[in-house]
């Protein structure tokens, strides 16, 4: 499946709804779960279910899926889950929100890829003047999904002992597992202690720093190529959290694996924690203030058009980007 540039006539916001003007527009690994199939979305998906009738997006990335004869079909879908921009239209009776506002969505519906959107004013959240807006939108659906792992999943105190396996440098750590050409930016970020799992014994190594203690908590975005080794590096009672799966779908295991050491396993999903207006406002809020105050650096390493959208993917998907990534609209 592949990315495709297309024209398309948007129109104007319903009740309840706004018009958004991207400025800048996250990427994140889930926008190729999405294409490649590993999670599902309806096809066509669209915010409206109306994109080719008139009422999405203008100039977005879309979907071309090859059927069984052939033939190539539009199937309408617009990827991308996180963006700011500045609202150009609001629906009727909308209060609380005005045309020139800067915002910022994430995660509660696809289709930031695009130049223009329309979205539900619920999920739009006010981006401080203090955050530019292209941290902000390289940082709002990593930042609200690592502060769902860190305070509502598992609340770390100061002696939880923690590792978090896979490329993500937005979250806090105190041993993380990182390839060759990230272990020394993970250890300038404030990483104690880096494991190249591909190069070491992953168990050994964390029994070795924690004297054979194990770890409180294990947060594993790897999946298959690590979880049966994250599950042996947790201490009694111990919580592995699974938040994704580069190397693909982790085995399954039998609840009866989990019994000689009491362990806790969950896959949360952002998008649970931030159901209601008050939970997300919450969560973005936080993440916005941590951005401010210095407390989370945000490394914006990669900018591409989003029109190069398809060449980000295939970046994404062969290791070459580190940090975070942002496309621009083309105008």
């Amino acid at each position: 499946m592949v990315l495709k540039w297309e024209d398309v006539e948007i129109g104007e916001p319903k009740e309840g709804k706004i018009r958004v003007k991207n400025k800048a527009i996250g990427v994140n690994f889930i926008d190729v779960y999405f294409r490649k199939g590993v999670y599902q979305a309806e096809m066509p998906f669209t915010p409206d279910q109306g994109l080719l009738s008139g009422t999405g997006y203008r100039t977005g990335l879309f979907q071309i899926r090859y059927d069984t004869v052939g033939y190539d079909t539009i199937s309408g879908t617009v990827y991308g889950m996180e963006a700011v921009g500045v609202v150009t239209a609001i629906g009727p009776g909308l209060t609380g929100i005005k045309v020139g506002d800067i915002v910022a969505y994430a995660g509660n519906q696809m289709g930031s890829y695009a130049e223009e959107s329309i979205l539900p004013a619920s999920v739009a959240v006010p981006v401080p003047p203090s955050v530019d807006y292209k941290v902000a939108a390289s940082v709002m659906l990593k930042g609200m999904t690592a502060y769902v792992l860190l305070w509502q999943c598992f609340k770390l105190v100061a002696l939880a002992l923690y590792f978090v396996s896979g490329q993500r440098p937005w979250v806090p750590r105190s041993l993380e597992l990182f390839q060759v050409k990230r272990a020394a930016q993970a250890a300038e970020d404030g990483c104690h202690h880096v494991i190249i799992y591909t190069k070491e014994d992953l168990v050994a190594k964390v029994n070795e720093i924690t004297s054979g203690k194990g770890v409180n908590v294990v947060y594993d975005s790897v999946g298959r190529d690590t979880f049966q080794g994250s599950l042996a590096c947790l201490m009694s009672r111990g919580y592995m959290i699974s938040f994704g799966r580069s190397s693909g779908r982790p085995d399954p295991i039998p609840m009866s694996d989990l019994a000689p050491k009491s362990l806790f396993v969950g896959r949360p999903g952002l998008f649970h924690y931030t159901t209601t207006r008050e939970e997300l406002l919450e969560a973005a809020g936080e993440v916005f203030a941590n951005v401010a105050s210095g407390v989370l650096r945000v490394r914006i390493n990669h900018t591409y058009a989003l029109s190069d959208a398809a060449r980000v993917h295939a970046d994404l998907e062969a290791r070459k980007t580190s940090g975070s990534i942002v496309l621009m609209p083309d105008s």
